[in-house]
């Protein structure tokens, strides 16, 4: 089986997993509904209650604030055949209630990280669209020296993130603690993604198929359009210079759909035939999505 990486947004430790990205997604037979999305880090609080996690360079901090506007349905303790009827092909939804990774987030401090898979070479990406760059060090060198708030300036070719290209098999012992949400679609199966990001990070626009995302510690902001609308934006430029120099101008008819995902809660969208989720500045997230064969 295939499977694909989109670049993604700043979370501090997220897993995800993700289904091909649109090419990939157009083959799946039926009706096919492709929303291009867009998330980024938000603020992630120093205090034991985020896992060890902190953030310097407050004023960068700052400048990503909180919003409440929220235009994806929560749902709270949604049947499959709730999700199936109302969401699974038509829109993106929030789930709440669904499991319990209490387990998987003791183990997602950054202390249990550190002192599990210190050592471990994990493949770091840029944060732009296509992900070109890669590159490969240790992973406490990457949450001691690189992880940090997104600084305005950088283009996202100079920013690296670690964000997928997981090896399944170093990986798996934290992996296994993880429990998804319980939705599936026939003819799929899961593929995992982990990743670390600082506050305010993020990627450009651009397409994926089914999967949903976690947040584990931290917030994460979603931004979506459906396909036949096509965002303004610059690949090689970052979530925050986006939210920054273009969001406020737009139009209320030209905003796309967004939200602000929590600890805790789990987002997912259909594209094409399958679920997405996502979720910004965690430290640990995780996405299962769904894969073709």
């Amino acid at each position: 089986m295939a499977r694909g990486y989109a670049s993604v947004d700043g979370i501090p430790s997220v897993l995800r997993a993700y289904t091909r990205m649109f090419m990939a997604a157009a083959r799946w037979p039926g009706p096919l509904f492709v929303f291009v999305l867009w998330t980024m880090v938000t603020v992630v609080l120093p205090g034991s209650g985020e896992g060890g996690w902190q953030q310097s360079r407050l004023g960068t901090v700052a400048a990503v604030t909180e919003e409440e506007r929220c235009t994806v349905e929560r749902r709270a303790h949604l049947t499959y055949s709730e999700f199936m009827q109302h969401y699974a092909f038509l829109k993106p939804v929030i789930l709440q209630g669904l499991t319990d990774n209490s387990r998987f987030r003791a183990l997602c401090s950054r202390e249990s990280l550190l002192a599990s898979f210190g050592d471990n070479v994990v493949r770091l990406s840029t944060a732009n669209t296509y992900s070109y760059q890669k590159v490969d060090l240790p992973f406490q060198e990457y949450v001691e020296q690189l992880l940090h708030p997104q600084d305005p300036t950088s283009l996202g070719n100079d920013t690296l993130y670690f964000f997928g290209d997981n090896n399944f098999t170093e990986w798996a012992p934290l992996f296994q603690h993880y429990s998804p949400p319980p939705f599936r679609l026939l003819g799929t199966s899961l593929a995992y993604s982990f990743g670390i990001a600082g506050a305010g990070s993020g990627v450009p626009f651009h397409w994926h198929g089914p999967g949903f995302s976690e947040v584990i510690y931290g917030r994460k902001r979603w931004f979506l359009y459906p396909p036949e609308k096509t965002p303004e934006f610059h690949p090689n430029k970052t979530t925050l210079a986006w939210l920054q120099e273009i969001y406020p101008s737009l139009a209320p008819s030209a905003r796309p759909l967004e939200c602000t995902i929590r600890a805790g809660e789990v987002s997912g969208w259909q594209v094409g035939v399958g679920l997405t989720q996502k979720a910004p500045t965690n430290l640990c997230a995780f996405l299962p999505g769904a894969v073709f064969p």
